[in-house]
């Protein structure tokens, strides 16, 4: 097994033990972050895979959701506002991992829609994204990756019930 696998048996783990409630959202969101910095891989350059994109996918997602966490955090505005664009800037990027991992799919096996959010910030914006061969979901608030969605017909273009409503919708 290579290290990209093992994170995501790892990575798999914790999603268990978050669904049994055994941890927190911030305790698993920790533990990620923690388990992909461990792999001392930064992202791939060179994507030429779908679990290469797969782990860029995570790897800005972990880094965007920590500075998010640090940002709350801060009492001195500048640095607030300063991890705030750190965690906009991996968010970006994980947002190019998104579609590069949907074009190595050649948007095949994918299904995306609007979900329902508490977040009055992201209603009628966040997205998520199904790869049913991959058992992986991922998700987006970004305008460009939701319209090539639409010109690939695989968005349905309705509100849902995220997959993991609860998860989705708890505060870190």
């Amino acid at each position: 097994m290579n290290a990209l696998q093992k994170y995501f048996v790892y990575r798999q783990s914790l999603i268990d033990q978050y669904i049994k409630g055994d941890m927190s959202k911030r305790e698993y969101l920790d533990r990620n972050f923690d388990a992909v910095l461990a792999l001392n891989i930064k992202p791939f350059k060179n994507v030429d895979s779908v679990d290469k994109g797969l782990f860029n996918y995570q790897y800005y997602n972990a880094m965007a959701k920590d500075a998010r966490m640090v940002s709350y955090g801060c009492s001195d505005r500048e640095m607030e506002h300063i991890y705030n664009e750190k965690s906009n800037y991996y968010y970006s990027c994980k947002d190019r991992a998104t579609m590069k991992v949907l074009e190595l799919k050649q948007f095949k096996g994918v299904r995306a829609y609007f979900i329902r959010v508490r977040s009055r910030e992201l209603k009628n914006r966040l997205i998520e994204i199904v790869l049913d061969d991959y058992g992986m979901i991922l998700h987006s608030a970004s305008e460009a990756v939701t319209n090539r969605l639409r010109e690939e017909n695989v968005f349905e273009d309705t509100v849902k019930r995220s997959l993991i409503d609860e998860y989705i919708n708890q505060r870190y």
